[in-house]
């Protein structure tokens, strides 16, 4: 889930979106395995450690670090996620994503934030096809932030770790 402060837009890849249309010709001048290289992903949360059931406040940033506005093609509609020990939005229900491009627009230097809300819990499915929340177990636990694009090969992920006491 992400947050929103009142008036904010909203738009589908999570992160507050106004059409800069120069920026957008400009843009296309930048090789796209250049725009892969210049986008950085950072990931934090608000504390190192939570008591068990404590809600994890996780911001992600996706930074340009170019001079110029870039565009970033990815392989699917989700261009971002998050995940707890590497289960995707610490569920593991089966989550449909079209396998059809998208793109993310960064002006010059621009860094884009999102911040969502861990509940502390994972989301298991049964074999009856029921799901369950389990709570997180005590102890270290790996939070994480990737910008999804076709080229495995540059470094498009970060993160931190937190613990459960």
């Amino acid at each position: 889930m992400v947050h929103r402060r009142h008036g904010d837009s909203d738009d589908r890849t999570g992160f507050d979106e106004t059409k800069d249309y120069l920026s957008a010709a400009v843009s296309r001048f930048v090789p796209r395995w250049l725009a892969r290289r210049a986008v950085t992903v950072d990931v934090g949360t608000d504390r190192a450690a939570y008591d068990a059931g404590d809600p994890v406040k996780i911001t992600v940033r996706l930074r340009n670090r170019l001079p110029v506005p870039v565009e970033v093609v990815t392989p699917t509609r989700r261009p971002w996620g998050w995940a707890v020990d590497g289960v995707l939005e610490a569920t593991d229900e089966r989550r449909y994503v079209r396998e059809e491009s998208t793109a993310v627009a960064f002006r010059a230097g621009e860094t884009k934030t999102a911040t969502v809300t861990w509940n502390g819990r994972f989301r298991r499915g049964n074999a009856d096809g029921l799901d369950r929340s389990e709570p997180a177990d005590r102890g270290d636990h790996t939070v994480s932030a990737f910008l999804c694009v076709a080229d495995r090969r540059t470094h498009h992920e970060d993160a931190t770790e937190i613990r459960v006491r």
